[in-house]
């Protein structure tokens, strides 16, 4: 188990642990030492976390969700509007409200109170695992989206050539595959230049 947590955290630098009761904190404090962490950053309300975070920059946060002013769901909330990080909720109860709006701020994972020492480190796998995921979607995404921009666009240049060359489909098509050969450009850029010369 303990090669497992070594290799888990030897990346990862620094947490920042956010609870009111000092007795939880210094617990999580001495749990995640143990994981390998190199700097944990502490605090016990939220709106000093979201301060905290946007200045240290931590690789992971771990937030109890029950605090006064700002909550942990509030705080996390402010966090991840700047920073991806994964970010772990601390509480008690799972009432429905608490766990639908920890689902619409993106929290990774939760961890029960009292927390038990087996809990963390999966949880901890389970947030960066579930992070990375939804950041490489997220980059599919744009991929898609920019792959149907640019069939548009050279859509659109290819019916200009065939409009004012009196070209086919496929002899515009060509026409633009020589010119991005000759000129060492991609399609869109041919594309694009076409749209500002010839429309």
């Amino acid at each position: 188990m303990r090669k497992c947590h070594c290799k888990v955290v030897k990346s990862l630098r620094s947490v920042l642990i956010c609870d009111d009761e000092p007795i939880i904190l210094r617990s999580l404090k001495n749990k995640l030492k143990e994981l390998g962490f190199d700097e944990i950053l502490e605090c016990g309300d939220g709106a000093r976390a979201v301060e905290i975070a946007l200045g240290k920059l931590p690789d992971i946060a771990i937030l109890d969700v029950a605090m006064p002013g700002m909550d942990g769901i509030s705080a996390a909330t402010e966090i991840r509007k700047k920073l991806k990080i994964p970010i772990i909720l601390l509480t008690a109860c799972y009432d429905p409200d608490t766990v639908r709006r920890a689902g619409e701020c993106g929290i990774a994972a939760f961890l029960a109170k009292p927390l038990r020492d087996q809990d963390l480190w999966p949880a901890i796998e389970l947030a960066f695992a579930h992070a990375e995921e939804v950041e490489a979607l997220k980059e599919q995404v744009e991929d898609l989206k920019e792959s149907i921009e640019t069939r548009k666009v050279i859509e659109k240049a290819k019916g200009v050539l065939m409009r004012n060359h009196g070209l086919s489909e496929p002899e515009a098509f060509r026409k633009m595959q020589k010119l991005a050969m000759d000129k060492r450009k991609n399609m869109r850029r041919i594309a694009e230049a076409i749209l500002l010369t010839e429309s």
